[in-house]
């Protein structure tokens, strides 16, 4: 029967393509073998120096009494309203210190700054990963302005595969609803080829990472 349409025609083409067996043009090919090179540096450096290259603003702190110093330090010197946090496990430290917050609904879309924590940091990218299971929800780390990110040193892993295995293992088969991986700021080039901060999502981006090696329970 004559083709009569083009769309049969590619059809046709595609038939016969996966009915005709061809040779695997690479037969040598390792699969298996890491497409990365293997990280020689320490994970934390890795990371601050990625997330550094991506825009991002990072705050080492040696165990949580520095990291809430310097939040401190941080919301003055900016100038900055209280921030909008509304993760139990975060206002537990907040409160620890009296580092003034709010958790009212009314204030949210009204908010410079937010703070939530994440699932891990991934250091070759320098990017966090952030879920839908935390206090924090989905809405937190894309809607303020500035977006500071909580994290601890036993939540770097190297690659994204670390992380998604991680993220497995942690929840099984209770999954998080959003997994999403933070590259640095919000940015887009979209309009004339200029470069636009916040188009999408916070315009700044800060991770206090504190070192927690010393702690018997962080708060992942």
């Amino acid at each position: 029967m004559k083709e009569s349409t083009s769309r049969e025609k590619i059809l046709k083409k595609i038939r016969n393509a996966l009915l005709t067996e061809s040779e695997n043009p690479y037969p040598n090919v390792d699969h298996e073998k890491p497409i990365y090179h293997e990280i020689t540096e320490s994970l934390d450096l890795t990371f601050a120096e990625e997330f550094i290259k991506v825009a991002g603003k990072f705050v080492y702190c040696e165990n949580e009494n520095e990291f809430l110093s310097s939040l401190k330090m941080l919301i003055k010197k900016n100038t900055w309203k209280p921030p909008f946090c509304i993760d139990k496990k975060i206002k537990c430290l907040l409160d620890a210190e009296d580092v003034l917050y709010t958790d009212k609904p009314e204030d949210f879309h009204n908010l410079k700054v937010g703070i939530t924590r994440c699932e891990y940091l991934i250091a070759r990218l320098g990017s966090a990963m952030v879920s839908s299971k935390h206090d924090s929800g989905r809405r937190l780390n894309f809607y303020p302005e500035i977006h500071i990110i909580l994290a601890y040193t036993s939540q770097l892993v190297p690659d994204l595969k670390d992380a998604f295995t991680g993220i497995k293992e942690k929840y099984a088969s209770k999954l998080p609803s959003m997994i999403n991986v933070i590259t640095g700021p919000s940015r887009t080039a979209d309009i004339e080829k200029t470069l636009v901060m916040g188009a999408h999502g916070p315009k700044d981006l800060y991770v206090f990472l504190v070192d927690d090696s010393n702690l018997s329970n962080g708060i992942m």
